[in-house]
């Protein structure tokens, strides 16, 4: 094709035989004399427009196909009910790369029909925290990322169902966000906008709050779905009863009451001994995803310790208050408790020895337990505090009255537990203060006394006061439950023989 030619197509003039009805430049032309450079210089700009008109007509259709065929998506990034606030995401830069939104994923939509709407992306995700030392809700939800003013409204709708100043470190809650389809964002530590939070202040219930409609916040209620089945756990002890416990396959939560239920009777260090048994029946509750939240409810368990039975029954009295009765009726649990204290280790026993720091032989008149420092220390039975402060080499202290008859004390301890104080009521097993090195120690332990009648006595030996006995037609509602206890336990499966089990 000529140049002429390719002119007059832009131009829209070649005739039916492809030649141009217009000589442009020639000397000899029309209007075109030999001599006319101006005449020349205007057709050559002429074709250099017509030319620069067909490129951007060709980039323009182009860009078009592009455009159209990989039309960005639009994410909804605002709340339910105010108006959607969008952002493109565009499948490629044009002029500079460093203006794409790295991570972000696009898609080509699908054809909308006529009239309707392209769907609106929205997503959830949640993330779990559990509240530290000294966290209220409204720090714990600063923390995942909600806005001030937020957290304010959602824990103001949540005050209808559960009673934020009963929040406790533990507690976990479920945060919730509203997020776009971006993967990148939900790897976040606060992965997008907060929507609310759940939590579960008991077993049975879970409490939700969520953003509304109108941006603010509600709550409801539900009971969990929970399943409740009986299992039973059979040892042989060659060593220690958790060894034995966890060869048995018993939940650590159910191990632990196992040992608290029993520890006002037995000495877990000194009456333990290779060839004792145990028998355990106990609740394992299930939630709706068929996980495990609870196995620590023993209905009834039996130590054979030197061919000596102990045995338990778990037992609702008429003050509505559950404990655990012997065979007969009578509480197990005692009046005072012989270890006040979980997990210490007996380091040195009541009597006379040489003194680790004086390096003379004298009367030790407590037990001392070792543990970390910082391990709970519980109040041995119900009582008034009579002193609470330091004691020469005893360092801090503690002194309980429980009756005309008993009183115990605590020492070395590193602190008080809050409102420990002279004249202060305290309940049995009640937190008072924690393992410490006070005074004159080597370590951090327990110096644990039980005095009678003021004097010091052995708190491994003593006789225990006797605990609650049941009467009457208590009595004979426990008879009957006992009963039942013992028939479901025999129809029980053990899957295992009790040889098995042996450590």
């Amino acid at each position: 094709m000529t140049e002429g030619q390719t002119a007059d197509i832009f131009r829209g003039n070649n005739n039916a035989e492809g030649r141009t009805e217009e000589k442009v430049g020639r000397p000899d032309a029309p209007g075109g004399g030999g001599g006319n450079g101006q005449g020349l210089r205007n057709d050559m700009l002429l074709r250099g427009l017509l030319s620069a008109a067909g490129i951007g007509a060709a980039l323009a259709v182009s860009t078009g196909f592009l455009l159209g065929t990989a039309t960005s998506k639009e994410f909804d990034v605002s709340p339910e009910g105010e108006r959607a606030s969008t952002i493109a995401l565009a499948p490629i830069s044009l002029g500079n790369p460093s203006t794409a939104r790295e991570g972000l994923a696009t898609e080509t939509p699908r054809p909308v029909e006529d009239g309707a709407t392209t769907a609106v992306q929205r997503k959830t995700v949640s993330q779990v925290f559990k509240a530290r030392k000294g966290d209220t809700l409204a720090r714990l939800l600063g923390r995942a990322g909600a806005p001030k003013k937020d957290a304010h409204a959602a824990i103001k709708a949540l005050k209808g169902h559960f009673n934020p100043r009963r929040f406790r470190r533990g507690q976990e809650v479920r945060v919730v966000y509203r997020v776009g389809a971006s993967s990148a964002d939900i790897d976040s530590p606060t992965p997008g906008m907060f929507n609310g939070f759940s939590l579960r202040p008991d077993l049975k219930r879970e409490i939700r709050v969520a953003r509304t409609t109108d941006g603010k916040f509600s709550a409801n209620a539900a009971e969990r779905q929970l399943d409740k089945t009986l299992a039973r756990a059979d040892g042989v002890i060659n060593s220690s009863l958790y060894v034995a416990g966890k060869k048995a396959d018993l939940p650590n939560a159910a191990l632990v009451e196992l040992i608290r239920a029993f520890s006002w009777d037995v000495d877990f260090q000194r009456d333990i001994r290779k060839g004792d048994r145990f028998q355990v029946m106990y609740e394992r509750t299930h939630d709706e995803e068929g996980l495990l939240v609870k196995s620590d409810t023993i209905l009834f368990a039996t130590l054979a310790l030197s061919g000596k039975h102990h045995t338990i029954y778990r037992f609702k009295g008429d003050d509505g208050h559950i404990n655990y009765f012997n065979e007969k009726g009578h509480s197990a649990r005692k009046a005072l408790m012989r270890t006040p204290i979980d997990g210490g280790r007996l380091s040195s026993g009541y009597g006379r020895r040489k003194h680790p720091i004086l390096g003379y032989t004298r009367m030790h008149r407590g037990v001392d337990f070792a543990a970390p420092r910082g391990t709970p220390i519980y109040a041995a039975g119900n009582g008034t505090v009579t002193y609470a402060g330091r004691k020469g080499s005893y360092g801090k202290y503690i002194r309980i009255r429980h009756n005309s008859d008993y009183s115990t004390a605590y020492a070395h301890l590193n602190g008080y537990a809050r409102g420990i104080r002279k004249g202060k009521r305290v309940n049995q097993g009640q937190i008072i203060g924690y393992v410490g090195s006070t005074g004159r120690s080597t370590g951090p332990h327990l110096h644990y006394e039980i005095l009678k009648g003021g004097r010091q006595t052995n708190p491994l030996r003593v006789r225990m006061p006797s605990g609650r006995k049941l009467k009457g037609d208590e009595l004979q509602r426990f008879l009957t439950e006992r009963a039942q206890a013992d028939e479901r336990f025999a129809a029980i499966e053990t899957g295992r023989r009790l040889a098995d089990a042996q450590d």
